[in-house]
């Protein structure tokens, strides 16, 4: 489902990744909601591809699909 998604504890504490880089999905999505685009992420980081960036932003929102109790 997310194969560019990696989690790996010898790299940044197993946090979610790009790919086995040291590029947190975090710091990608963060880049998009302060509003930066595609193309300035990848300038930024020319290790990432396209769908790096595509597959952050499907990770973040799928997490976001939990449920809240509400009383």
């Amino acid at each position: 489902m997310f194969d560019r998604i990696t989690f790996d504890p010898q790299i940044m504490g197993g946090r979610a990744c790009i790919r086995g880089m040291r590029i947190p999905v975090s710091v990608i999505v963060g880049q998009i909601a302060h509003r930066a685009t595609f193309e300035e992420i990848l300038e930024g980081y020319p290790d990432l591809e396209r769908e790096d960036v595509q597959q952050a932003i499907e990770y973040a929102a799928w997490l976001t699909q939990e449920q809240v109790q509400t009383t």
